[in-house]
């Protein structure tokens, strides 16, 4: 075979393996066509649907639908779009949302604990006050304002066991969040470039191999976190936590003090 033609299928190989290409669901996506930017059910049919005991609105359209303040524990929305969906002020403990699609869904104060989101679309997602304790986050929040949201104990870590579409983590880049809650959370090797999380608190979280270059991380708390390999560089971190925090950190040396 001819050498160039394989050096090129080399390198499309490597592109469409990489994390990148793994987590871009949207390439292709017509996000003005009905399935991601209209509604099949009004909310009266999902409040009759969920007292009648039935909880699977897997693959449904649900975009821009207000189910503010409903309790939705449990609910399987796998697969589910609810772009610019409300449900500020909701209770999904325990949901399903694998594969859906939430992107500029508004989660303000809503209750998510243990909620369950692998590969999901959460792009500039707002969810300020939200609560994710002990959920599984693998999904794209890139742009997504989560200030004050918390965090503890929930699973945002890379799956390295499901490999088939690529590395699956959470992606925080350039993600709000500002004085949000970590404690004992699994950040490990998430995407959190150009984050803005002053004052998060980080205490016992898992930062290994997590991209922080660029992230705001003044003030933030990093007491008993593991952060081997955690990339610092071009960083915004308060000159006092150079010490015994962040001594495995990498490129703490290029990290920008105030």
């Amino acid at each position: 075979m001819n050498r160039h033609i394989l050096v090129r299928a080399a390198v499309l190989a490597l592109f469409f393996a990489s994390p990148l290409y793994a987590q871009d669901m949207l390439q292709g996506v017509d996000l003005l066509q009905p399935a991601y930017s209209q509604s099949e059910m009004t909310r009266a049919e999902v409040e009759a649907a969920v007292k009648a005991g039935r909880t699977d609105f897997s693959g449904k359209s649900l975009n821009g639908l207000d189910l503010s303040g409903l309790d939705l524990s449990g609910v399987n929305f796998r697969a589910a779009r609810l772009n610019k969906a409300r449900l500020s002020g909701a209770k999904l403990d325990g949901a399903i949302l694998d594969q859906a699609w939430l992107m500029q869904a508004d989660f303000t104060g809503a209750s998510l604990k243990g909620a369950h989101a692998f590969a999901a679309q959460m792009q500039r997602l707002r969810a300020d006050g939200a609560d994710f304790s002990g959920a599984r986050l693998a999904g794209d929040l890139t742009g997504a304002s989560l200030r004050g949201a918390r965090f503890d104990g929930a699973d945002l870590s890379a799956d390295m066991k499901n490999q088939s579409m690529g590395l699956m983590r959470a992606v925080l880049r350039s993600t709000v969040l500002e004085g949000a809650q970590f404690r004992g959370a699994n950040l490990m090797s998430a995407d959190m470039r150009f984050a803005h999380a002053a004052g998060a608190d980080l205490t016992n979280a898992n930062l290994m191999n997590v991209d922080a270059s660029g992230a705001d991380l003044v003030g933030a708390i990093f007491t008993g976190a593991m952060t081997k390999d955690l990339d610092l560089d071009s960083a915004e971190i308060d000159a006092a936590a150079e010490g015994v925090a962040l001594r495995e950190a990498q490129h703490l040396d290029r990290a920008r003090r105030r």
